[in-house]
């Protein structure tokens, strides 16, 4: 039985957010026209750009939980660029986090605890038969 820590992340990344897409995780209307943070000039280019953000913080909550919408700000922002002075980085967008931690929440795979997200057994499952399939197509 393989974890997470035994594939590539981009890998259960990719294949997390497809299966998150056929299980019907609700994409919020205002994605495709809204910037992730100040630090960025343009939206989303990637049309699956939802299900591959709602993955990753499947994936952070696992690893790191209990993890809230603070600590993943800081780790999904980005430095913006300044022509005079230095770059400074700049901490994501909130909201897309938040209802990310909604929609996660109510398809069961995290849970609201005492100090942020943390996984549910259902979300740990989901994540390691991902990593399982990875390990088996790869021929490991």
């Amino acid at each position: 039985m393989a974890n997470i820590n035994e594939v590539d992340s981009s890998a259960l990344i990719n294949a997390a957010s497809t299966k998150l897409k056929e299980a019907g995780i609700p994409k919020p209307s205002y994605v495709g026209f809204t910037k992730t943070g100040p630090g960025k000039e343009r939206v989303p280019q990637d049309e699956n750009f939802w299900y591959v953000r709602c993955a990753s913080i499947l994936r952070q909550v696992y690893l790191n939980g209990p993890i809230g919408v603070s600590r993943l700000r800081t780790y999904y922002g980005s430095k913006k660029e300044h022509v005079v002075r230095r770059h400074h980085h700049y901490r994501s967008g909130g909201s897309i986090i938040k209802d990310a931690f909604d929609a996660l929440e109510k398809a069961g795979y995290i849970k609201k605890g005492k100090k942020g997200r943390i996984i549910t057994p259902s979300g740990r499952a989901f994540l390691d038969k991902i990593s399982n399939d990875i390990i088996k197509k790869s021929g490991a």
